[in-house]
């Protein structure tokens, strides 16, 4: 159950303090429901280790009932078998026949094999439950938290969170906890027995643990950090390999193969050198232990034959001795690496702790109002940072109205503020300073669920879920029949390419729609918007990564799609443009020019028409093109 070193000494590690235990705690309401299933496993587990510790001392009665019939009856008197103390009373309970006292040993392993059944189980449905609904929370979590959040994170960060994290927490609440309590109750149950067994046997036992757990520590951390060292090294190798097939083609062009052959045997090398450290040491430890181990071994037996000898012990007891020390000692060479389990566990619990203590979105503390929106828009003087970048300014005090139903198109350099406009709108972010409004009310006092209700966007970069094209398009409308599946494909001008597919509607997309082309996503995306059918439509360059037979079939289908929708359109392509009620020109964060394309076209040395001979023109055009006046290029190139 226990995971493979190599993978849980990469984890981080936290230090064991109150505040950690803390987080643990409270990270354990999540077994709450199912307390009973955890405490019924609980007393297995401490019933199966005093079973265990129980067979130790049956098999020494077994062992001292064999001699008894190998020696007769009247040598066997001779056995120290009548101890003082509360042992003697376990050895009057043992049967004295040799086949009685082995099914009573057949009895506890097969009592034993059942508790560690029952424990093994109610641990995994508990913790597996617990964890279900701590992966449900947290996930739930994550896709109420703000945009700014996830500008902070990488998505490979959270995924562990989810993934490796809640695992690691899992595999302590199953196997490392579980072990821990089991190793402590074999420890002092057992140190308990051999005390009352021989007290001086004990103290010559005890004697060894010092020398090889002092050992154990200092060539523990001499080892990890050598196998540190060359899992850095292997890592720099696979670096070099890495870079070395990426570049495959460069490495061919400038014949640079003898190059990267000798980089990647240098690396090479010195993994090999730092894996022969660590195995020069490993090696010594293993020696050590060997030698430590069985020199404990011959100690115990040579004492504890002197105590036969003198008739204080029976080789039974030396049995049972032998026995449980052996079990003293697994449990206390365990609890290192479950103590460093543990605090693997700490540091996902502050990890996981950390994203369910982010406030979330509001999404769900308001209703959700039935009306639809007008779609009239209006900015107020809105300036804007982003948090992680305070310190620059994106939008400054940016006013602008949109009337119900009309086209604005937002035009400007990257970076100019364009795309910020349109997160404002949906309230990623809020404003740092001025107002939003959506018919006359501010966006801050409308139900956040009911504001995103009446949006949608159809992005440059279009995102399908790795499922079916149906399952893609309900996306816009959960519970849409095929039919209106079908009547927005149609609307969206997809309706063609998704029938010449062999499954058609039910064709599997690939991870991120990797199986259609641009303009297909692009048309599924606006099928999606018709589907959900907005008051205000958001396009974020839809057009600007295709190629013209694909800008033409899409262009169509977001003419279908604006129609009669309030529409804010961040475009370079003059075909959206043009058509477009309003332009709005945005240099560093302002508005710098605003009107028709016509106005803005006839402004000499305006910021639109230099937007316009730069960004229209292609560089590649016609003489007679270049000459002519931006009016007429532009006229001419539509054509």
């Amino acid at each position: 159950m226990a995971r493979p070193s190599s993978a849980r000494e990469d984890r981080p590690k936290a230090k064991i303090t109150r505040e950690g235990l803390g987080e643990l705690s409270r990270l354990l309401r999540y077994v709450r429901p199912y307390a009973g299933q955890f405490v019924l496993g609980l007393g297995c587990l401490v019933l199966g280790s005093l079973v265990t510790l129980g067979f130790s001392k049956v098999m020494g009665g077994l062992v001292d009932a064999g001699l008894k019939q190998q020696m007769g009856s009247a040598a066997a008197n001779n056995l120290p078998v009548d101890l003082s103390g509360p042992l003697a009373r376990l050895d009057a309970l043992l049967p004295t026949s040799l086949n009685q006292i082995a099914l009573v040993l057949i009895a506890m392993l097969v009592v034993q094999a059942g508790l560690s059944f029952l424990r093994i189980q109610l641990f995994v449905s508990v913790t597996e439950r617990a964890l279900a609904d701590l992966r449900r929370d947290l996930f739930g979590r994550l896709i109420r938290l703000p945009m700014g959040f996830f500008t902070q994170r990488r998505v490979g960060e959270l995924q562990s969170r989810l993934g490796s994290d809640i695992a690691q927490i899992g595999e302590t609440l199953t196997y490392t906890l579980a072990e821990m309590l089991r190793g402590l109750v074999l420890f002092v149950v057992g140190l308990s027995l051999i005390l009352f067994l021989s007290p001086g046997l004990t103290l010559v036992m005890l004697s060894s643990f010092p020398v090889v757990v002092v050992a154990a520590v200092v060539f523990g951390r001499r080892i990890r950090k050598l196998s540190k060292q060359a899992q850095d090294k292997l890592a720099e190798a696979n670096v070099v390999a890495e870079e070395s097939l990426q570049g495959i083609q460069n490495v061919k062009s400038f014949t640079n193969e003898g190059f990267e052959s000798s980089r990647y045997s240098s690396a090479i090398n010195e993994l090999l050198q730092a894996t022969l450290r660590s195995g020069t040491w490993r090696a010594g430890f293993a020696a050590f232990i060997i030698t430590a181990l069985f020199g404990a071994i011959v100690l115990v037996l040579w004492y504890g034959s002197r105590q036969v000898q003198a008739g204080e012990l029976s080789v039974g007891q030396l049995t049972t001795f032998f026995i449980i020390t052996m079990m003293v000692g697994a449990s206390m060479a365990g609890f290192g690496e479950q103590f460093a389990q543990i605090q693997r566990a700490l540091g996902a619990t502050e990890r996981v702790r950390e994203l369910l203590t982010e406030t979330p979105e509001a999404l769900d503390e308001m209703p959700t109002v039935a009306s639809r929106a007008k779609g009239a828009v209006t900015f107020d003087r809105v300036s804007f940072r982003y948090p992680s970048r305070p310190e620059v300014a994106v939008l400054h005090e940016v006013s602008f109205e949109v009337a119900a139903g009309k086209r604005v198109a937002l035009v400007g350099a990257s970076g100019a503020g364009k795309s910020t406009l349109v997160a404002l709108l949906q309230r990623f972010y809020e404003p740092t300073e001025g107002r939003i409004l959506v018919d006359g009310i501010s966006i801050a006092e409308r139900p956040l669920s009911w504001l995103r209700a009446q949006m949608a966007l159809v992005p440059q970069e279009v995102l399908l879920f790795g499922g079916t094209i149906a399952e893609n398009l309900r996306y816009g409308k959960l519970d849409a029949s095929q039919a209106e599946l079908e009547l927005a494909a149609e609307r969206a001008n997809a309706l063609q390419f998704i029938r010449a597919l062999p499954e058609g509607f039910d064709t599997i997309v690939g991870e991120r729609g990797i199986k259609l082309s641009g303009g297909q996503r692009q048309r599924v995306a606006i099928a999606r918007a018709l589907l959900r059918d907005p008051a205000i439509l958001l396009l974020d360059e839809a057009t600007s990564s295709l190629d013209a037979e694909s800008e033409s079939a899409v262009q169509l289908a977001l003419d279908e799609l604006m129609r009669g929708r309030t529409s804010i359109v961040v475009a370079h392509r003059l075909a959206t443009v043009r058509k477009a009620d309003l332009i709005l020109v945005l240099e560093q964060g302002q508005i710098v020019e605003r009107g028709t394309h016509d106005e803005l076209i006839s402004l000499p040395n305006g910021h639109y028409r230099r937007y316009a001979e730069l960004q229209f023109l292609p560089s590649d055009a016609p003489l007679h093109l270049q000459r002519k006046s931006p009016e007429l290029v532009v006229t001419e190139l539509e054509v």
